[in-house]
């Protein structure tokens, strides 16, 4: 060994055993009760970089206050995090605020990597051993940070001067590339092809599909000599030389080399010539593709088919025989994926699939068009055209909340889509009722095959919860705690297949029985003048990579999901992203909301964070329902509204990614968003409040600078007044369709616009037609309008008054030009005992009591996740007798 001065100075130390020479003091190795998580970062800079922490941890942290470095090593900075008894994973996220390194949700899993981790910056590779960082020279090809975007073209940001540098593509079909000894060495079938600069830099139609790339080096393919084709199929590199030495190398990102090469509009998933299936998956990169086919959903031997590759498409694709109808099948791809380095074969489910097996784990051959799935009637449904949407009024609505509480439901058929097809429960009493009085459309949570509920109900568990707790007790959160990953109960806004309705909410999962009672369902609301809309979540998936959950990324590794710069999966929605702004994920999203509008006859779609799609993606989806008419399809697609929330944020605000579909950018589209101003102004506050600000926040129907509650007697009542009469002009502006043309006396006496009416820096009035604003003040995210106003309103305020109050936001909303939007549930004081976020909380927290009796409050304090920390501010008020309406006061 030699102790080389200029590297490891005066001092070093050695461990037994090891030939590493360390230039700091070993530590001991982490406990078994906590988990150690080591960051190098070339750049040596680790001042204000935490660890966020979630799941089996001791620690409780927040976003803006995570856990400080523990301490130092040669190899960089480490963190020790403290485990909860039996623990199984930790969650974290290395970030400086809201920059992440590398970016994506990672998990140590406690029985595959140990209580030891080595993570290397911009890589979101977790080593279970300690890399040698120094022996890869620079570059590392864990990371993607090079974008293949057309088949001659690759955009790099190299950081560097170019005078003396050669750009390289290495390629290798079985992914034999390794960064060692400071080149880039292969095996037998590595390629490498010479790039040269383009001068003239990222052209302009580049910029315009890809503006986050604008600025990058521009490197050209030869013109010869590159087989794109079989170079994508295997491993790639980029590597930096400047004269003799790598300066940098990385891998690549190839969604936009795959839009050039193999974007089709060729038949994918199941599709029948005659009574012949024909089933196609598009896998450009795939190597070879394999149908699995079952004679039912459980035998274990498949037949196999070979499936033929169409160079043109990507596509892969197999005739079948017409006894193959209502059998099972599944995909294996053989394909290499950059993650694990090397050649998968992956047996996957058909991201277009129609039907399944329980639980997702097979998808079935099936024609929706089969008599056999049509209840009676369904064939000659056509529904008249909708001729303007402002006529819509919405009520949004859980397919479990309906029937849960309703003791007129069977129980075979409670949680079920059967249960809105029943005669004279309270719960289609109440439908009935709201139909004639204005409703037009019934809002479903998601209701595609989402990954979270198991659909066996013979799994289901449920809290056992003591009748006789106290309102205000902690028992029976706890109780839904423990089964809250085993019960019936999700929002679902973590989808798995698109295209198909969930099994939970059939009384079969098996194959398709669920289309059969999906369509009952729509007959049944029609049959109450009641249209349907499906809330749609096409903005993620529940899993991406090797998950086994993850359907399009075991198919198409890469190309799906919306990576950041490093090549990491971003996950600002909650989630793993889509990226839609991707040819074929945009061709998946209009497929399947034209299948749900043919299909399902459903009206109207409501785009979860729609604002992470882009507008030219929502204009694909309007113009193919545009095309739908009755004599082809059965449906008048013209008149089918879509709306969705236009929120601005993530990796894609204000267009980094293209024109984001936000409330500015959808006006006077035809495509309505969620106006979060007149919401906000009504209630007070705003949607993220915890703590006193939840109580201070009044609004116009929340008494601000008219009923003072506890927090607010205490403030300046002129400052109050000023503030309630700049909310009212939001409200105003929000009563006229939230138009930003729209002209008016304001509170300071001065007459304007309504986009220049101020929310928060922003624009008040930003609609261009009412079509354009999606009014409401509670729907199923945050607080119920009752529980919000429990909160705010002051605490001896006569129950009479509050549910005045409640009818005043209420009527803010019904008197609103635009289309009016109600949680279900508000018009009876629906409570879920403050519960802010209630998507898995149970049937306990969130039944409707469609009888009248009760209105939810006092079920107990809400779940400790998203709640503890207002606990001091719910316990007197679950068990305050004002907060308890009447059945009388209810049904007023």
């Amino acid at each position: 060994m030699f102790l080389v001065l200029s590297e490891h100075g005066r001092e070093i130390w050695l461990v037994s055993g090891s030939d590493r020479i360390l230039t700091a003091p070993p530590i001991a190795p982490p406990t078994d009760d906590v988990a150690r998580i080591h960051l190098h970062r070339p750049d040596g800079e680790y001042a204000g970089w935490t660890l966020h922490v979630w799941e089996d941890t001791a620690s409780s942290v927040t976003w803006e206050a995570g856990l400080d470095v523990t301490g130092m090593t040669d190899y960089g900075a480490f963190w020790d995090v403290p485990l909860l008894p039996e623990a199984e994973r930790v969650g974290f996220i290395v970030h400086r605020g809201d920059e992440k390194d590398p970016g994506p949700d990672m998990f140590l899993e406690l029985d595959v990597h140990g209580n030891e981790i080595w993570l290397v910056s911009g890589s979101a590779t977790i080593h279970v051993q300690r890399p040698d960082v120094r022996a890869s020279g620079g570059g590392d090809l864990r990371s993607a940070r090079a974008h293949w975007v057309r088949t001659d073209l690759i955009l790099w940001d190299t950081g560097l001067e170019l005078d003396g540098s050669r750009f390289t593509l290495h390629g290798d079909a079985d992914g034999a590339l390794e960064l060692a000894d400071g080149e880039i060495g292969g095996g037998s079938s590595t390629v490498s092809l010479p790039l040269s600069v383009d001068p003239d830099g990222v052209p302009a139609d580049v910029v315009r599909q890809f503006p986050h790339l604008a600025g990058l080096t521009a490197l050209r393919l030869p013109a010869e000599g590159a087989d794109v084709a079989d170079l994508l199929r295997g491993q790639l590199a980029l590597s930096h030389h400047v004269g003799a030495r790598l300066a940098d190398a990385t891998g690549l990102q190839i969604p936009g080399v795959l839009d050039d090469r193999y974007a089709t509009d060729a038949p994918l998933g199941v599709t029948w010539e005659s009574d012949e299936p024909r089933i196609a998956v598009w896998a450009p990169t795939a190597r070879s593709v394999r149908l699995h086919r079952f004679p039912d959903a459980t035998a274990a031997a498949a037949e196999v088919h070979e499936m033929v590759f169409d160079p043109d498409g990507g596509v892969w694709s197999v005739a079948g025989a017409a006894d193959w109808r209502w059998q099972y099948y599944l995909f294996e791809v053989e394909v290499f994926v950059s993650a694990t380095g090397r050649v998968e074969r992956n047996v996957v489910t058909d991201p277009y699939s129609v039907s399944l097996a329980t639980n997702s784990a097979r998808s079935q051959i099936v024609d929706v068009r089969d008599p056999a799935l049509m209840p009676d009637g369904w064939s000659d449904l056509v529904k008249p055209a909708v001729d303007d949407p402002v006529d819509i009024v919405v009520y949004e609505l859980h397919v479990r909340d309906f029937s849960t509480a309703d003791p007129l439901v069977p129980e075979p058929l409670v949680g079920t889509y059967r249960a809105f097809t029943l005669d004279d429960t309270h719960g289609v009493r109440h439908l009935r009722d709201l139909s004639r009085a204005g409703l037009t459309h019934v809002q479903l949570l998601p209701t595609f095959d989402l990954a979270t509920v198991d659909e066996d109900r013979s799994t289901w568990l449920e809290p056992t919860i003591d009748v006789d707790f106290p309102d205000a007790s902690v028992r029976p959160q706890e109780a839904v705690q423990a089964v809250r990953d085993r019960d019936a109960f999700n929002w679902g806004y973590d989808p798995w297949h698109f295209n198909v309705p969930e099994g939970s909410y059939a009384t079969d999962p098996d194959g398709p029985e669920r289309i059969l009672e999906y369509r009952e369902m729509v007959m049944a609301l029609w049959l109450l003048d009641l249209r349907l809309v499906v809330d749609v979540v096409y903005n993620h998936t529940n899993a991406s990579g090797q998950g086994a959950k993850s359907v399009l990324d075991r198919i198409v590794p890469g190309y799906y999901h919306r990576l950041d710069a490093s090549g990491s999966v971003t996950t600002s929605s909650c989630c793993p992203n889509t990226a839609t702004e991707h040819a074929m994920m945009e061709r998946l999203m209009v497929d399947s909301v034209a299948l749900w509008a043919e299909t399902y006859k459903v009206d109207g779609f409501r785009f979860d964070l729609m604002g992470h799609h882009m507008t030219r993606n929502l204009t694909a989806v309007r113009g193919a329902l545009d095309a739908l008419v009755p004599e082809e399809h059965g449906v008048h697609g013209a008149g089918i509204y879509v709306y969705g929330e236009g929120w601005n944020f993530g990796e894609v605000a204000d267009g980094a990614r293209g024109t984001n579909a936000t409330q500015r950018a959808m006006a006077g589209s035809g495509i309505g968003t969620f106006n979060d101003r007149l919401r906000d102004a009504v209630r007070g506050g705003g949607p993220f409040d915890g703590g006193a600000a939840l109580i201070a926040n009044q609004g116009f129907a929340s008494g601000r600078g008219v009923l003072p509650n506890d927090v607010t007697s205490a403030a300046s009542l002129e400052q109050e007044i000023a503030g309630m009469r700049r909310a009212g002009d939001q409200v105003r502006v929000g009563l006229a369709g939230n138009l930003e043309s729209f002209t008016f006396e304001s509170a300071d006496g001065v007459r304007v616009r309504g986009d220049e009416v101020d929310y928060n820096g922003q624009p008040a009035g930003y609609g261009r037609v009412p079509q354009d604003h999606v009014v409401y003040v509670s729907k199923h995210d945050n607080q119920t309008l009752w529980d919000i106003l429990a909160y705010k309103l002051p605490r001896d305020l006569a129950t009479e008054s509050r549910v005045r109050a409640q009818l005043v936001a209420l009527s803010t909303v019904m008197f609103s030009q635009g289309v009016p939007f109600f949680h279900a549930g508000s018009d009876l004081l629906r409570s879920k005992s403050f519960d802010r976020n209630s998507y898995d909380s149970g049937d306990h927290f969130n039944a409707i009591d469609w009888t009248m009796t009760t209105n939810g409050m006092g079920r107990g304090l809400p779940l400790a996740g998203d709640n503890r920390d207002n606990w001091q501010f719910m316990r007197d008020r679950l068990a305050d007798p004002l907060l308890h309406p009447s059945p009388e006061q209810i049904e007023f």
